[in-house]
Parts: C-alpha cells; structure tokens; sequence
C-alpha cells in the first residue's frame, strides 16, 4: 500500500514511521522542506508526496492544523484518486468534517475524520515515533454510520500504524467530549503553573506536580487554533470548572472541615464510577 502524509510534526512523523516500519511506501510533505529532505534520508519516505504522485496513494493522512488541513484539501482534491480515503488527524471534527464530506463528494474520493488518542507533550519531527499509536484508541468520524463494510475497510487501512481500537462517533459529539478531556486539561495545566509557587517547587514537588503540569509545555499555535475552533463547548466546561473550584474556596473560606470533605468525597467517588475502580483508603 502507499500512503501519503502531510505534515510531518509529531503525529504525523509518527505514523510516517510506523507505515514505513510496516512494510508499506510513504510519500510525505511537509511545509519545511528540511524536514522532506530528512525524512527521504533517513528512509521513512520513500518520495515527497506532490500533486503528481498523490494519486497513488490508498490512504492520505492530513496531519497538519484544522485551517490547514482544510486548505490542503481544497487545492489537492482534483489530484486525489476516486479510489483514496483521507483521513484527517485534526484535534477538533465539527469544522474539518463540515468543509471536507462536501469536498470529498464533489470530487469523489472519500474523506474520514480521524483523531489519534496518543501524543507527548513534545512536536516536532525529531520526537516522532514509530511505536507512538501502539494500543491507542483512534477516533473516526465517517461520512456514514450504516456501512459496516465501510468503516472496516478505514480501519484495515490504519491498523499498520498499530491503533488498538477505534471509536466511531459524530464531529459534535467528538468536539463535545474532547472539549472536556483535552482541551480543558491543557488549559487548566497551562494555568496552574502561573502561580507564583510555581517557581518555588523544586524539592517540594512529586507525581501529582508532575502529573498535573505535564501539558503546560504545548504549542501554543495549536492549542490556539483548536481552542478557538471548539470555544463554545470549552467555555462550558471552563464555566463548569470555575463553579467547582468556588465550592472548595467557600469551604475553605468559610472554615468548613466537613463540607471540604464532602467536597473530596464526592469527587473521588465519581472518579471511581467513571474509571470502573475499586476505592481503596479512606
């Protein structure tokens, strides 16, 4: 099979690898073509994915910004094969997937949304990994819910990156959940290291700092993009957050011990209804 990969940062330096690894022709693009040029050297691609060759490809995965993604559609889609699926890798659906179906309908080819449940908080090509996907969950959002066949043939075309499972579901609901377990995490990891403390913490600090602070290190142009494309559902749950946080400072203004403890109480127990754990300690 020969896949192509545009933008080769992280994710899709990644996948570029793990196709190649598998035994597969990558053609790959990237906007610094010093990343082409080295990713051609050091063998990961076979050529550098072009109007001209692209039409080759089984598979496209765009893994560049939702705006970019977008654009790159708009000006390759006459170049791309009836027979292609492309697969976006964007952190948000609900944009990419409202210009790209019509796209992909117009020229005929078929266009999947796609996102990786896998990264680090480093970018960038040199951090890339051909084992990054092993075991994560990929998330699809088909232009059809009722072809089974369908879905398993996007699915047989992505196994060589190594993805565990995959779920399917809408660019809504996508951007709804996502809004809560990524883009809210990154936001609250960015500004909890801005207390002044922070700067204190070396000797003081352990798992939960780090836990907590790992994503505080982004790309502050992505995070930028993809926040702004989903504001509306992560101002709810920012609002939501902003809410909870008050309780536990009236609490704590208020001197309240047992109202602090239901506070804990409570959120450990819905912790271990949404996990499935089983509550240990006190």
């Amino acid at each position: 099979m020969t896949v192509g990969i545009v933008g080769l940062g992280l994710i899709g330096g990644s996948l570029a690898k793990a196709y190649r690894e598998a035994g597969h022709v990558v053609y790959g693009y990237d906007t610094d073509s010093k990343i082409s040029d080295f990713a051609v050297l050091d063998g990961t691609l076979s050529e550098i994915l072009s109007d001209d060759n692209v039409k080759e490809c089984a598979l496209v995965l765009l893994c560049i910004y939702p705006e970019a993604a977008v654009s790159y559609l708009k000006a390759a889609s006459a170049h791309i094969s009836k027979d292609t699926v492309v697969v976006d890798c964007c952190g948000t659906k609900k944009y990419v997937c409202g210009e790209c179906f019509p796209l992909a309908r117009k020229y005929g080819y078929t266009f999947v949304g796609g996102h990786p449940m896998a990264g680090t908080q480093y970018s960038g090509y040199k951090f890339s990994s051909a084992g990054l996907f092993k075991g994560s969950c990929m998330i699809l959002v088909p232009p059809v819910f009722d072809d089974m066949a369908f879905v398993d043939r996007v699915k047989d075309l992505l196994l060589p990156a190594g993805f565990g499972r995959f779920s399917i579901t809408t660019a809504e609901k996508h951007d709804e959940i996502i809004a809560f377990t990524s883009q809210l995490a990154h936001v609250v990891s960015n500004a909890y290291v801005k207390s002044p403390t922070a700067k204190e913490h070396r000797g003081f600090s352990a798992g939960s700092y780090k836990d907590l602070t790992r994503v505080a290190w982004l790309n502050e142009d992505m995070w930028t993009e993809l926040c702004m494309a989903n504001r509306e559902n992560l101002v709810k749950e920012l609002d939501s957050m902003i809410n909870a946080l008050g309780m536990y400072r009236d609490a704590l203004d208020r001197q309240d011990s047992e109202r602090l403890r239901e506070l804990f109480a409570e959120g450990k127990k819905i912790k271990t209804e949404i996990d499935g754990t089983k509550m240990t300690g006190s």
